[in-house]
């Protein structure tokens, strides 16, 4: 590991026991300082009304929530080519059930296309009505392989773990739209009197466009005070800048006269390898294809298997006479790609397994071989770009870059590879695109053969400066874990706070418990649920009611 990544988990570490000390939560992000903790009478004190209605919010209506989070988890509502959310039938089936929920509640409903606004007006006498509480989140998912769940990820599983909620968008973001919509729906019932209406915006395609969204912000005036609902607690006051970079492995033609060589020989040869689900997901399978594999080779492979830590494998041999065409399955831990330590990728892992000291000569020269050397030498199994050129380097506050390849699949023209990287603030992304150009140029001198389609996009990181409601936030989260003076946090992941005034993320997920979004086991524990419906109506009332 590199000195950043030592420092990096060193806070991790120290946070983590700071809140196991006050709870049964840790958090895997980037800290300014780690919390202390203290008894619960030490902590910030909240407002009556805040208190009293988060406790009747939960005693009210935790088996509504549970029955609310099935109907929207059984939509499908990832991207899909060529359709929209207007024309898209699990995205009009979702904003159905949306529209009618609002209306359950009482309250207001209006649907933009790619963005749908809920929301519950002031009841002030002195209500102003440019004046907004915002809550921003978003109601598609990623992609699922129900072959790596226990049931289908759109039913939402509450018994083959008992205490969770398994199901894809749980974390990310279905169960937080529900949360809100809750929370507001407590507000209401206990008619607390508020000057600023509040408004729950649910984005329709976060995980895949924001054009669409920054087209709506162009007509539309947001809150001035906004809070995302789409990271992690206690405040998230920065985010890397989500990027990646792409290039295409050729394929290989072999000459007439090198293939009847070869096939004399019968040299062991990759002849596929591939992995990965989609662009922000650690991969948690990857696949491998050798022909004329000996016994020897075989052993070779099954011995290096065993001792690689997190990884399972299954061989499937082919084998005429004494050599076998061998396909290698292999299976990692599937981890939203901001948190690639919570991950063991299968991609990386399985290139390792392959490196060409496992023979007593180099692969030959396929797509399959160079893609395995990319892997091995641009990347190996590090998290931080330590091998990628002089891509590595790290902020105070905000951690290290991050680096992960996330897709590997083989084309018609050769073999394409996605690595998602997570940035912070301290390079431009000239500098960062150039020493990536450097890096690959080397890497293409040292194999003598020519990358295709190589392009690069770097994010904006975040950071939020002096965000009126930082405090308040803070102090409802202390009051409610018995965490004393946290601080804001640093996360790997990208939300749409970057397109919003005053935007700082909150919640859903505790510190230190590993994220589970983007994973093929998605889920939130019904004991989370219910505190984070806690939080957000006391939070949605310390900043909206009336002082």
């Amino acid at each position: 590991m590199s000195q950043s990544g030592i420092q990096h988990a060193r806070v991790r570490r120290a946070l983590s026991l700071a809140l196991l000390t006050a709870s049964s939560w840790v958090m895997p992000q980037c800290i300014a300082a780690p919390a202390t903790t203290a008894a619960h009478t030490n902590v910030p004190q909240l407002s009556q009304n805040a208190l009293k209605v988060a406790d009747y919010a939960v005693a009210k209506y935790d088996a509504a929530m549970v029955q609310s989070l099935t109907q929207l988890v059984s939509f499908n509502t990832q991207a899909v080519e060529g359709q929209t959310p207007d024309t898209n039938p699990a995205f009009v089936g979702f904003k159905s059930s949306l529209k009618q929920l609002s209306q359950e509640l009482g309250l207001d409903y209006a649907d933009h296309g790619y963005v749908v606004l809920i929301g519950l007006d002031a009841n002030s006498a002195v209500n102003n009505e440019s004046k907004k509480l915002g809550i921003v989140t978003h109601g598609d998912v990623q992609p699922a392989n129900p072959a790596l769940w226990a049931q289908s990820p759109y039913l939402l599983d509450t018994q083959s773990e008992p205490g969770k909620l398994i199901g894809r968008g749980t974390e990310d973001d279905k169960g937080a739209i529900v949360t809100a919509m809750y929370a507001m729906k407590a507000i209401k019932d206990k008619h607390i009197n508020r000057d600023r209406r509040i408004e729950l915006l649910v984005y329709l395609a976060e995980e895949s466009d924001w054009e669409p969204l920054k087209t709506f912000l162009a007509s539309y005036t947001p809150a001035d005070m906004n809070i995302t609902i789409d990271a992690e607690y206690p405040v998230v006051t920065a985010e890397k800048g989500w990027s990646k970079i792409t290039f295409t492995v050729p394929n290989i033609t072999i000459s007439n006269i090198e293939a009847k060589a070869e096939a004399s020989t019968q040299a062991p040869t990759l002849t596929a390898f591939s992995g990965g689900y989609f662009a922000s997901q650690v991969p948690q399978q990857a696949e491998a294809e050798i022909k004329a594999v000996s016994p020897t080779l075989l052993t070779k492979l099954q011995t290096r298997a065993a001792v690689q830590q997190g990884m399972k494998y299954r061989f499937e041999n082919h084998c005429v006479d004494k050599l076998c065409n061998l396909h290698i399955f292999a299976d990692g831990k599937a981890a939203h790609s901001s948190t690639p330590e919570d991950g063991v990728n299968a991609v990386t892992h399985l290139a390792a397994l392959l490196s060409p000291e496992l023979n007593d000569k180099p692969w030959p020269q396929t797509s399959a071989s160079l893609t395995v050397a990319a892997m091995n030498e641009l990347v190996g199994l590090g998290i931080y770009a330590e091998q990628f050129g002089d891509l590595a380097y790290k902020d105070d506050f905000m951690g290290p870059l991050t680096l992960a390849p996330t897709v590997v699949v083989q084309t018609q023209k050769g073999t394409e590879v996605t690595i998602n990287l997570r940035r912070p603030v301290g390079k431009t992304p000239e500098l960062l695109a150039k020493q990536a150009r450097e890096a690959l140029a080397l890497w293409q001198d040292k194999h003598q053969v020519q990358l295709a389609d190589i392009e690069s996009y770097w994010g904006e990181p975040m950071v939020m400066k002096d965000a009126p409601q930082q405090q308040t936030l803070l102090d409802v989260f202390a009051h409610f874990t018995g965490i004393v003076d946290p601080k804001p946090v640093a996360i790997g992941g990208s939300t749409n706070s970057k397109l919003f005034p005053n935007a700082l993320s909150f919640g859903p997920a505790m510190p230190g418990v590993e994220y589970t979004g983007h994973t093929e086991k998605e889920f939130i524990t019904h004991k989370q649920f219910m505190l984070n419906l806690k939080m957000y109506t006391a939070a949605f009332i310390e900043l909206s009611a009336v002082k």
